[in-house]
């Protein structure tokens, strides 16, 4: 009866409504405050477009319709009234029973209260939020319920992006391995932690979120506040960025470039700092590589110029050398003169030997010295001139050699080498003012012939020439071989020692290092290649058989103050001279005239040595050959094996080269 009444009352005011005008005025005239009152919410719902207001009965049939709820779900008000309200749900929310669930928690609880996915008439969804209240009759009994809903799609669209942009931007800090990317609450609290923090600084976030940011300090920056400086740096200026080494988990050091950056609101507060490390290590470390194979690089450039120019003046001083040795042994040789004038006149020939001497240093550092490579017992050759050497150190410096009988032989040139072991030992004399010991050694190496350790195993003789002298500091030792280096006096060293020793080395295939420790002493190694061919004992250098008697020879040289020289020492041998100061001269007088012996020098412009001997042995297949010059550079498809007669030289030594020269073409 009470349901049947409501209901009817319902209907009565529906219908008191539709006989009263929009104003709640009768339209029969008589005034009715009630109506006037239902009008105006009447007209009040019909305003509202931003809010779906409409009344459901006690079943949950739509009772009433506004114009908000007929703009959001596009259905007119005859199409909706009667209708049941579960038809704006989805299919899969109606399968579960939620339009029903919804209006019995408004009944029970008062009050509903929700949002979700609803659907409008064309098919489409709109995101609702959604209010349910029953509607009570005086005894209390639910007659029906108001809902109002509003749409919130724009609004839930943008959570979802924002939400979308937090997970990209989570996934993207999350993906980030070369750099920790994390932030810090404003007392410098670690808050969040990415997969870069936690390789770089060996913390899981577990073990590191609300921690402070100073654990990754060095002792000695936390001791200076250098955390607490670097957040209010940040905070006073927006940014921070420093570079210097921080600590791993594990205790470990890396060196780090790090920014923090303060993070405020819209109201300026500072709310905390984003913190972006680098482990900037290797990069570093490949920097100073590079560096210090730029400074290697400059180093060998500058070396590899002045070996050039060394080389050069070598060449050319000689041949002055060359000029005045033979002039003055010719002088004595032709000129009887007194004896204050011999003595004069040997007084200069021991000058140009001495600067013969310095020459052959310059090309041993230029690597253009003429080397003899043969086989040489080191044992022989150091006992050879063991007492000799003996001789020449002060008395209180002891020599002491370690040198095995049964070592295998080395391929270099004997002369070169005992001039190289006599250079080291004088070295070491000179840092033993105060006296010491000088030891000899020599010892089997077998090493790799490559770069690498899978390269072909060689066998080499480490000769080592060690003192207890004063040694060497690190900055010293790095110039020991650089050209023209030295730590002697004015006058006393020409920097070249060591130089020529290291070219001797590597001109014979081998090695030289030195090293060196303040006030305890120096090691020098001399790492030649071993060679199992025997050494050639049976010429000696007073053992050359004559050969050659009168010879009909062709002087070829571009001095002429050269080529006069040698052509007067030729007829002093009683050799038939011609003379040409360039190649294609030469090759017409050897079609001119018959010639036994071609004596040339080597680096002549236009046309080599190495290049007219081979012309002319196609002329002359007979024709023997001996070049004559400072250092040989062989012209490229040139492959002759040609002797060598090294400038400066005496009557003797162009008197025995002859002689070596036709012996091997007999």
């Amino acid at each position: 009866m009470c349901l049947n009444r409501s209901k009817l009352g319902m209907r009565n005011i529906e219908q008191k409504s539709e006989s009263s005008d929009v104003f709640g005025n009768d339209r029969e005239g008589e005034k009715n405050p009630l109506a006037s009152d239902n009008s105006r919410y009447r007209l009040l719902l019909n305003a509202i477009t931003d809010y779906a207001i409409y009344m459901l009965d006690h079943q949950g049939n739509v009772a009433s319709w506004n114009p908000g709820a007929e703009r959001f779900k596009q259905y007119q008000a005859h199409e909706i009234i009667g209708k049941h309200f579960s038809r704006f749900y989805s299919e899969a929310d109606r399968a579960n029973n939620l339009p029903e669930i919804a209006i019995n928690r408004a009944k029970i609880e008062g009050r509903f209260e929700g949002e979700g996915w609803r659907i409008r008439k064309d098919g489409s969804r709109f995101w609702a939020h959604v209010v349910i209240d029953p509607i009570r009759a005086d005894s209390g009994e639910v007659i029906g319920y108001a809902k109002i809903t509003r749409d919130l799609t724009e609004r839930r669209e943008a959570e979802l992006a924002l939400k979308a942009s937090e997970q990209q931007l989570r996934i993207l800090v999350q993906g980030v391995v070369d750099y920790a990317v994390y932030m810090l609450s404003p007392e410098g609290y670690v808050q969040t932690w990415n997969s870069g923090a936690e390789r770089i600084k060996g913390y899981a976030a577990s073990d590191i979120i609300g921690q402070h940011f100073s654990k990754f300090y060095t002792a000695a920056d936390i001791q200076s506040g250098l955390p607490n400086r670097a957040l209010q740096i940040a905070a006073d200026e927006g940014k921070f960025e420093h570079e210097s080494h921080r600590v791993r988990k594990d205790g470990s050091h890396f060196l780090a470039h790090v920014v923090i950056d303060a993070i405020r609101n819209s109201a300026g507060e500072l709310v905390g700092f984003a913190k972006i490390t680098r482990d900037i290590t290797e990069r570093e470390e490949n920097r100073r590589l590079l560096e210090q194979t730029k400074e290697q690089l400059l180093q060998s450039q500058k070396v590899e110029a002045i070996g050039k120019l060394t080389g050069g003046i070598a060449h050319d001083f000689n041949n002055l050398l060359m000029v005045i040795l033979s002039s003055l042994e010719l002088l004595k040789r032709r000129f009887p003169m007194r004896l204050e004038a011999e003595q004069l006149i040997d007084n200069a020939k021991r000058a140009a030997e001495r600067g013969s001497a310095l020459t052959q240093r310059m090309l041993a550092f230029a690597r253009k010295q003429n080397l003899s490579l043969q086989p040489v017992e080191v044992s022989s050759l150091i006992e050879g001139f063991r007492r000799l050497l003996s001789q020449s150190l002060n008395a209180n410096i002891i020599l002491e050699t370690s040198v095995p009988a049964n070592l295998p032989a080395v391929l270099t040139d004997p002369h070169q080498l005992e001039s190289a072991i006599l250079n080291l030992a004088f070295n070491s004399r000179d840092a033993m003012p105060n006296g010491g010991t000088i030891t000899i050694s020599a010892t089997v190496k077998d090493l790799p012939q490559g770069d690498h350790h899978n390269s072909p195993i060689a066998q080499f003789v480490a000769l080592k020439v060690s003192d207890t002298g004063e040694g060497m500091d690190s900055e010293t030792l790095a110039q020991a071989t650089d050209p023209f280096f030295t730590t002697k006096g004015i006058g006393k060293g020409t920097g070249l020692g060591l130089s020529m020793v290291k070219g001797l080395a590597e001109q014979s295939g081998g090695k030289f290092s030195i090293s060196s420790v303040r006030n305890i002493g120096t090691e020098a190694e001399l790492l030649l290649p071993a060679t199992r061919a025997l050494p050639n004992l049976t010429m000696k250098e007073t053992e050359v058989t004559r050969a050659a008697n009168s010879l009909r020879v062709l002087a070829v040289d571009d001095d002429s103050l050269v080529l006069m020289n040698t052509a007067a020492m030729l007829e002093d041998l009683g050799h038939k001279v011609f003379e040409a100061n360039c190649g294609p001269q030469a090759l017409e007088i050897l079609s001119q005239q018959q010639i036994d012996l071609l004596i040339t020098d080597q680096a002549m412009p236009g046309m080599t040595g190495t290049e007219l001997a081979e012309r002319a042995l196609i002329k002359c297949p007979e024709l023997s050959v001996l070049l004559a010059s400072g250092f040989t550079e062989i012209a490229p498809g040139v492959a002759l094996d040609l002797p060598i007669l090294s400038k400066p030289f005496l009557l003797k030594d162009l008197e025995r080269a002859i002689d070596e020269v036709i012996s091997r073409q007999s």
